[in-house]
């Protein structure tokens, strides 16, 4: 299980570590990523939370528990989890995925492929996810063809290939797109 671990470091290093004041927009649109992926089953450690919940109330956010997320010491660090989620429901940010699993896996797809979309995830990173942590759990549907294709490019790709890594990269964001575009709107 060493991949699906190099996979959490991956995919949680996407989020910026910006030094930079964020606008409060920037610090909801954080909290609510941090949810979704909690929520989806990955590993957020508590100084990611200490550190977004310091970042939303240095941003203007307010909500009664923020300043108390914020403030937790190293030592403290194990009450994090549950402070972070009393600011979601604070916030109303409190994401809950589908409960039948299927349909989870489904959501977290369109989640990760949005990201690849948008240009938030790495393609590699996040093609990859698609691969090894969704479509082998749903016996690898038509839909995450694309995806899983690119996946397997971009993680075999080599300069002899004749193609670049960044025209490689770009196919997958064109598949993410479509793929999400595909959704169904009662999935939206």
């Amino acid at each position: 299980m060493a991949s699906a671990s190099a996979d959490v470091q991956a995919f949680s290093s996407q989020m910026p570590a910006k030094k930079t004041l964020m606008t409060r927009d920037d610090a909801l649109d954080r909290l609510r990523h941090i949810a979704r992926e909690r929520a989806f089953g990955r590993h957020v450690g508590s100084d990611r939370l200490i550190q977004a919940g310091l970042d939303a109330l240095i941003a203007g956010v307010e909500s009664p528990s923020l300043a108390m997320l914020a403030g937790r010491l190293r030592s403290e660090e194990p009450e994090a989890p549950a402070l972070f989620d009393q600011v979601l429901e604070e916030l109303g940010l409190l994401f809950h995925p589908p409960s039948d699993p299927r349909a989870a896996k489904w959501a977290m797809a369109y989640w990760i492929a949005g990201q690849i979309a948008d240009g938030s995830l790495d393609p590699a990173v996040g093609t990859h996810l698609i691969w090894a942590d969704i479509a082998y759990d749903l016996g690898y549907p038509e839909e995450l063809e694309p995806l899983v294709h690119c996946a397997h490019n971009l993680e075999g790709w080599e300069k002899s290939w004749g193609v670049s890594f960044e025209e490689l990269s770009s196919e997958a964001i064109e598949a993410a797109k479509q793929f999400s575009n595909a959704r169904p709107t009662a999935e939206n």
